[in-house]
């Protein structure tokens, strides 16, 4: 058997003991909502949501602009050394 197929099965063994493990209901409260579902389903929902949230953040740039050392597009960022005439 090649190593990606092992790789595979293992993950894949891993996975069906996460689902068995968590099988109970959860609720979940926020502000005035309660919802009750499945772990099952809940971890899942939210490593998406993590994965949507990251590729947003990088796709759209929600990060320090490089040429800026306090991400505010230039502002207060140090002067720019002088030039010195050329020693004789």
């Amino acid at each position: 058997m090649k190593a990606k197929t092992i790789i595979l099965i293992i993950l894949a063994g891993l996975g069906v003991v996460i689902l068995v493990q968590n099988s109970q209901v959860v609720t979940i409260r926020l502000f005035f909502w309660k919802i009750a579902m499945s772990q099952v389903i809940l971890v899942p929902f939210v490593l998406i949501i993590g994965f949507v949230a990251g590729f947003l953040v990088t796709k759209f740039g929600w990060r320090r602009n490089k040429n800026s050392s306090h991400g505010h597009h230039g502002e207060n960022l140090p002067a720019p050394p002088t030039q010195r005439p050329p020693r004789s």
